[in-house]
């Protein structure tokens, strides 16, 4: 079954769409080292020691934490990707992939390396209840757009007693998060208002060892480890684990078709962050038990969930356990 569905709520789409159509093109981003990514405070991981959240913790208890992860190859391996109940992975400038990870069934002592937000993940996060975004900044006119979602924007800027610098690594691939000190705890799984259905899988399907999605300048690739139950994931080439030596192998992986476009903001180099659009439908490939499974997905409104729908009409459940969403361009 899913995680049940939510009451409706009023969000402020006004206050969202005017934002949206008053803000113009700015200069952000490089991947290069963008400069919002180095505006975090210099603290050492012994400085970040104490766990006091912020005052907005209190009130963000019964919300998921978003976290905004580096995932260039100098910013491998990462901290505390294994504890997310869902890992989005998107496209950004220049063709390569970053990571957003979120966290409702527990909290790990510690997540990154955190980077910068991006226009599309509002979109994204919409289907939560004003979820907590943890990121290291924006490109400077979308931090105005940041700021009238219905989210908790924590970056460096609102909660810099959060983060922490650590060390072995330049920056800006070495900024941490806390997440103790944004929520006092995790909220629960009720609080993943994604969509998704969890159960046995649907009938039919093919079998299938392995599976690889291409960006123009960054590549995944799952393959499937019956001795973890899960997905093997693979980034550029190389196996992926976190610090702690763990390698990520989540039981089901989405390939969900999407259209992305240029948005209207770019990096200092002049290219143009990609847009990827999750409302609408389109096609999907779910990957679970060591088959592939030909899927739709739909997400009428922003403020709902994506369900997927099996290829004989009825639910496409996945297993339980974490669930890894890659965002591939649909065929034009």
């Amino acid at each position: 079954m899913g995680h049940g569905a939510r009451p409706r709520r009023i969000a402020p789409v006004a206050v969202l769409a005017a934002a949206l159509v008053t803000l113009s093109p700015a200069t952000g981003c490089s991947r290069h080292g963008p400069s919002d990514d180095g505006r975090a405070p210099h603290r050492s991981a012994a400085a970040a020691q104490s766990p006091t959240p912020s005052p907005s913790a209190s009130r963000a208890s019964g919300s998921p934490l978003a976290v905004k992860i580096d995932n260039v190859p100098a910013a491998r391996p990462q901290t505390g990707l294994d504890a997310a109940d869902v890992v989005y992975a998107e496209q950004v400038e220049g063709g390569l992939s970053r990571l957003m990870a979120v966290y409702a069934g527990r909290l790990p002592k510690s997540v990154g390396p955190v980077r910068s937000a991006r226009e599309s993940d509002l979109e994204l996060l919409r289907q939560f209840d004003e979820p907590t975004l943890a990121f290291s900044g924006a490109q400077r006119k979308l931090l105005p757009l940041i700021h009238r979602a219905p989210l908790r924007a924590e970056s460096p800027d609102e909660a810099g007693a959060a983060y922490y610098r650590g060390t072995g690594r330049a920056a800006p691939h070495n900024l941490y998060l806390r997440p103790d000190r944004l929520l006092r705890s995790a909220p629960g799984r009720g609080a993943l208002t994604t969509g998704f259905r969890y159960g046995p899988a649907p009938s039919g399907g093919r079998p299938e060892s392995s599976r690889t999605v291409r960006y123009p300048a960054a590549r995944f690739a799952f393959t499937w480890s019956a001795r973890q139950g899960g997905w093997q994931v693979s980034m550029d080439g190389t196996p992926t684990v976190t610090t702690g030596g763990q390698r990520l192998a989540p039981p089901t992986v989405v390939v969900q078709y999407v259209r992305v476009r240029s948005s209207r903001y770019h990096d200092v180099l002049g290219n143009h962050t990609p847009y990827t659009e999750t409302v609408g439908s389109g096609k999907a490939v779910v990957l679970r038990d060591g088959r592939a499974f030909d899927a739709t997905w739909s997400r009428p409104v922003a403020t709902d969930g994506t369900t997927f729908t099996a290829a004989d009409g009825g639910p496409m459940d996945f297993a339980d356990g974490q669930v890894w969403v890659v965002f591939a361009a649909a065929p034009s």
